[in-house]
């Protein structure tokens, strides 16, 4: 089997629903930001210093593919949506780091490579979350898909000032 098909020659994508859309369509537009995230947090995995950093990007990539999947489903239910149990467990996620890392200000982003890495993964994060809300506008979005993208840029945060704690180089800066 050849990934060529030849089907998107002509400017047209599949959904994984079957319907045929544009490649510039605002959905595609919003699977093709996460899937550009899920590279980068690829990347990303090879710089980070904890494991547990490290098992909680292999299961974010997983989720990606899910969220993904469930933005590349249009007019039926897509089989594995995210649910409100995975934002509960990414909110858990957070406040544990949180807890560990005990931020007094504001942090400019990059002290490490690995958090370096962990910040562009964040703005790509966000950058998926604004054209996901662009699309919610026309499109049913399920509230639990626009929960989890909106914390998981908070996750990326916190993971990449965990990393600087660990090597002890998280700064606070004054913004003065």
């Amino acid at each position: 089997m050849s990934i060529t098909t030849k089907t998107g020659d002509q400017g047209e994508t599949g959904l994984w629903s079957g319907q045929r859309i544009p490649k510039d369509d605002l959905r595609v537009e919003c699977y093709g930001t996460l899937d550009e995230l899920n590279s980068f947090l690829g990347e990303a995995k090879h710089y980070v210093k904890s494991l547990e950093v490290l098992n909680i990007i292999e299961q974010l990539q997983k989720d990606l593919f899910r969220v993904a999947g469930e933005l590349a489903t249009k007019d039926i239910q897509f089989i594995d949506p995210v649910t409100d149990k995975d934002n509960e467990q990414i909110t858990g996620i957070i406040n544990d780091f949180e807890s560990k890392v005990e931020l007094t200000g504001f942090v400019l982003p990059g002290s490490t490579k690995q958090s370096a890495k962990l910040d562009i993964c964040r703005t790509i994060a966000r950058k998926a979350e604004r054209r996901i809300i662009s699309l919610s506008k026309t499109e049913n979005i399920p509230a639990a898909l626009l929960i989890f993208v909106n914390r998981l840029s908070d996750l990326l945060y916190i993971m990449a000032r965990y990393e600087e704690k660990l090597v002890n180089k998280i700064r606070p800066k004054n913004l003065e």
